[in-house]
Parts: C-alpha cells; sequence; structure tokens
C-alpha cells in the first residue's frame, strides 16, 4: 500500500477570480478587491501585481494607476465569495476520501490509496474544479502536509498548475530552493533565530538535531515541522473545530450619531451572530455589545464602551440575543459623538447537544428557537435578509459599510441572478 499522501488546493486570486466568473470581460486585465467600505486593495490579479499594486494600499493611491490600465476594482462581495467556496469545496469532497477546509479558498485532500498516478490525478483535480466552477486552482502534492504546501506554493509561482513531490529528490531538490520563512509554521521570529544560526533553506531546517529545534523553536511543535520536511506525516487531516467565541462587527459607511441608528446596526450584528452560532450548532451564554469613535479624528470628542450580560439560559435564539444586545446597547450609549464602529461578541460557547437542564425553563425559549429556525429555512431558500427582526431596520439604513462597486450577487439573490439573452 502506498504511504501517505496529500494534496494542497489552492484557489488562485480567490475573490478576483470569482467576480470574473461572471465578467469575463476582465480575464487577463489587472483587478482588485476592496476591504470594507473600499478603502484598501485586500486581493488582486498577477496583472495588477505587475502594476506594482500591493495588498494593503488604500484604493485611493492607485485608482488613477489602475484604470489607466484598463483595470477594475469590485467592492468585496462575501456572499458571491462564500457561496462559491462552498461549491468548490463540495465538489473536492468528491475527489478524495477525506479533506480539511483550511480557509475560504484553500483545502486540504488525503489521497492515501488513491491509484491513480498522483501528478496525474492532481491534473485532474485542477481540470475538474475549473469545469465545474470556473475557478484557477493549484496543486501541491506530498507525503506530509508541509511538503504539501511547500509544493503548492511552487506550482503557484511557477504556473504549472500542479506539482508533485512523488520522490525524496524531488522533496529535497524542492526544500532546498524554498527559504526557511516560507516554510508553513515557521514564523519571522523563528525564520529570523534560524537565520542567525546560518539555516536559510527549508532543506537545511529539516537537518537540524532535533535537540535544538525542540529547545529553539517551540518544543514540539518545531519538531513536527522538521519531520514534516523529512517527509515523516505527523499532521493528520482536522475536523473544523467550533469557534468558541463569535464576533460580528463592521466599522461604519458614515458615522453614526443616533441612537436608533446604532441600536439598528447591533441588532443586525447579534442577528448575523446568531446564524453563525446555529451554523455551527452551538449555543451561547454571553453577550457582549462595544462600539467606539474613531480615534484618528483627534478634532472629535472620542468615547468607546462594552458591556456584557449573562442569559439565564444558553441559546442560539435570534430574538433572545437581539434583545440582550439592545439592553447593552441602551446602557452604555451616549449622545453627542460620531461612532466609527460597533459589534456583538457572543461567547460562553457549547455545543447544541450539551444544552443545560434547567429546573425552571424559559417558556418561550422553545417558541424562540421555531422562529429562528424559520428564519434560516427561508433566508437560505430565498435569500440573506428576506426576512428580519423589524429592531434591524429596513430600508433606511444610513449605516452600512461602503459598497460602491459591488457586483451583483448572482448565486444567493433571486432578483441579481444573471440574465442571458439568448
Amino acid at each position: 500500500m502506498r504511504s501517505r499522501l496529500f494534496a494542497l488546493v489552492d484557489c488562485n486570486s480567490f475573490y478576483a477570480s470569482c467576480e470574473k466568473v461572471f465578467a469575463p470581460e476582465w480575464e487577463g486585465r489587472p483587478v482588485v478587491i476592496l476591504s470594507n467600505n473600499d478603502g484598501c486593495v485586500v486581493a488582486l490579479t498577477k496583472e495588477a501585481k505587475g502594476l506594482g499594486i500591493k495588498r494593503g494600499v488604500p484604493y485611493f493611491k492607485i485608482k488613477n494607476l489602475l484604470e489607466n490600465n484598463g483595470g477594475k476594482a469590485f467592492s468585496s462581495n462575501y456572499a458571491l465569495y462564500g457561496d462559491i467556496s462552498g461549491r468548490v469545496m463540495t465538489l473536492l469532497a468528491g475527489l478524495a476520501p477525506e479533506i480539511e477546509i483550511y480557509s475560504i479558498d484553500e483545502c486540504f485532500l488525503d489521497l492515501t490509496g488513491i491509484e491513480e498516478y498522483p501528478e496525474s490525478y492532481g491534473f485532474r483535480i485542477k481540470r475538474d474544479v475549473w469545469q465545474w466552477t470556473r475557478i484557477p486552482v493549484s496543486v501541491g502534492i506530498g507525503p506530509t502536509k508541509t511538503l504539501a504546501k511547500a509544493a503548492n506554493r511552487r506550482a503557484k509561482a511557477r504556473g504549472e498548475g500542479v506539482t508533485c513531490l512523488d520522490s525524496p529528490e524531488a522533496a529535497r531538490g524542492l526544500l532546498e530552493e524554498t527559504p526557511v520563512e516560507e516554510v508553513w509554521g515557521i514564523g519571522p521570529r523563528y525564520a529570523a533565530k534560524l537565520r542567525r544560526r546560518g539555516v536559510e533553506t527549508a532543506y537545511s531546517l529539516s537537518t537540524l538535531p532535533d535537540r535544538w529545534i525542540r529547545e529553539n523553536l517551540g518544543g514540539i511543535a518545531g519538531l513536527r515541522v522538521a519531520r514534516e520536511l523529512r517527509g515523516e506525516s505527523c499532521l493528520e487531516l482536522e475536523d473544523i473545530a467550533p469557534k468558541k467565541e463569535i464576533v460580528c462587527s463592521r466599522s461604519f459607511g458614515t458615522p453614526v450619531t443616533k441612537k436608533r441608528e446604532m441600536e439598528e446596526a447591533v441588532a443586525t450584528y447579534a442577528a448575523r451572530a446568531a446564524e453563525k452560532l446555529r451554523s455551527q450548532k452551538s449555543l451561547a451564554s454571553l453577550v457582549t455589545v462595544f462600539f467606539y469613535t474613531d480615534r484618528f479624528r483627534k478634532e472629535e470628542p472620542q468615547y468607546g464602551n462594552t458591556a456584557t450580560s449573562s442569559l439565564m439560559e444558553p441559546t442560539d435564539a435570534t430574538g433572545t440575543l437581539i434583545r440582550t444586545a439592545l439592553a447593552l446597547t441602551g446602557r452604555i450609549f451616549r449622545g453627542g459623538y460620531s461612532y466609527k464602529k460597533c459589534g456583538v461578541l457572543l461567547s460562553g460557547v457549547i455545543p447544541a447537544g450539551e444544552r443545560p437542564l434547567s429546573l425552571f425553563p424559559l417558556p418561550e425559549a422553545g417558541k424562540e428557537r421555531d422562529v429562528s429556525s424559520l428564519l434560516d429555512h427561508i433566508n437560505e431558500k430565498w435569500g440573506r435578509d428576506t426576512l428580519v427582526y423589524a429592531a434591524q431596520g429596513v430600508s433606511s439604513q444610513k449605516w452600512p459599510m461602503k459598497r460602491q462597486m459591488l457586483s451583483p450577487r448572482y448565486t444567493t439573490v433571486w432578483d441579481e441572478i444573471l440574465t442571458v439573452r439568448i
């Protein structure tokens, strides 16, 4: 039987690729994706990188450069990106016995036992994902997750699409070319320490004595990295652990000064957090609300505050969480300030299956859960926010973040589905 074999599938320029799925006219042209309120560049294509644009640069600084070179900026369309990510991951789940979703655009596959030659299978993965989603991916294959990660980096850098480390010689050749700071699990501090010792490459790291690694690179964690580089599989695929805290917050598109506007924002973020809580089948027992002004506006009065409340019973019910969050808002809100940001944090999170029994259960708890389930069902079928609580506001919201270059939510909102003329 073949030894362990892993693949890391990474979507290329994922956010920009999602936009180009429905706007293919931007293929081969510089495209950037902007952060909340269209502030900074958070993702970009290789063509945009070729213009000297870097991730994190404020949009206003590169706006003219981008437009003068026939480029395009998009506001972050999280609904679109999340839905396409789900489609990619669902497809990958059918191509391997076991997968681990590492991030919105990365996924590890366990290819152990697959009879087809690994490199050929890597190209099959790449071809199938492109055929069914039109998202380009790079595939790195190796006997450990760390080597698969390194192989993926080469596949992406060289434009080959697939790199397979199918022999010790192939792995060593790659590690000798890989700077030590690019090793998965080696941060800047450890990389600096290694360079002071004269360790420049991933291969040199793999040859260090185990004792030195344990004493200088974080003990067992550092030793695990070195052994993975040597081809010894130490990291298994993991299920995504439920989050112990769930936070939902955004900077406002325009400053909030009125209590009613703040309440709408807090209610909306409480509802979003409740959705996330239910999606991971958890309950929360603590609710925290926070908001603050813009500390960079020195000429304006400054204020910020946080308030926390415990719940009588752990819950995932949107109505209960909104009411608690609004009560906290009323406790700490102060007029006369221009608020920049607010958020809701749910903590004390436990699995829903561990709901504690109560001698005096709240009579309305069951109804609240039923309403929340109905909300999820309707909004999943007809699109987010088809049905919301009145406390979230309706059409008069002035506080949502600015997204002036937002593309349609082609796959999640009926009214924005692409129209095809035949």
